[in-house]
């Protein structure tokens, strides 16, 4: 079967950490996948996150600079796998989704994909958002960046998640992965059956006051937004 190696991004994460581990441990063992690996890049935390993913049974890497794109490349730069499948911290792994993932993989037809995500709680804008967001991201083919998965050669190929970006990093990925697809008779796909489900705390941690001003200043000045690390810093300021 094809060499999988699942990378998980983690900064500050020692309280979910370990169910997502988890999560991908029975995940694999529940679609009989034997030759796969499981990498957390410590993203210079300052709790237990090195220490609980070793306990989980991750290869753990370290990535000094505090930017996501740049801990999932980290993470990548040490996998063995033939595919790389990235999931956030803060979710959890199904079954059903990484046997979504492994049928795509033997299909042939593609370079790489998402899949619709979901929420473990929202509020009622929350909610709408995401409607918004699985409208886009089926419609444009664009993955979130709680799941994505790709060949591994694509995406050296292509740079990885672009480290400029402080936001948006998995969109231009998944536009790179398409153009080189394209070329390759390849497809990027979004994965409909089930859903990703991540930790919906930002929803509650941060005041409906920080995410305006997020979306505003993105809205306000686009390109300079999703490479500004001050325009995001209320998002991922290690609040738990």
């Amino acid at each position: 079967m094809t060499r999988l190696s699942i990378v998980v991004p983690a900064y500050n994460e020692a309280a979910l950490l370990p169910s997502c581990l988890k999560s991908a441990r029975d995940a694999a063992a529940a679609c009989g996948l034997t030759d796969w690996e499981l990498i957390v890049c410590d993203n210079a935390s300052s709790d237990e996150t090195a220490g609980l993913a070793a306990a989980g049974g991750a290869k753990v890497v370290f990535e000094p600079v505090r930017r996501i794109a740049r801990s999932r490349n980290a993470g990548a730069a040490a996998a063995a796998g033939e595919w790389l499948l990235f999931i956030d911290a803060d979710s959890l792994l199904s079954p059903e989704s990484l046997r979504a993932v492994l049928a795509a993989v033997e299909g042939g037809r593609v370079v790489g994909g998402g899949s619709l995500i979901d929420f473990d709680r929202k509020p009622w804008w929350g909610a709408a958002a995401l409607a918004l967001w699985s409208g886009l991201s089926v419609t444009m083919r664009w993955a979130a960046g709680s799941f994505v998965f790709c060949r591994a050669d694509a995406f050296r190929e292509v740079g990885g998640f672009p480290p400029e970006l402080a936001s948006a990093e998995e969109i231009g990925l998944a536009m790179a992965l398409k153009r080189w697809g394209a070329a390759r008779g390849l497809g990027f796909t979004i994965l409909t059956a089930s859903r990703h489900v991540s930790s919906g705390r930002k929803f509650y941690i941060y005041t409906p006051r920080e995410w305006l001003g997020v979306l505003w200043a993105i809205a306000k000045a686009p390109r300079r937004g999703i490479r500004d690390n001050a325009v995001n810093r209320h998002l991922y300021d290690g609040r738990r």
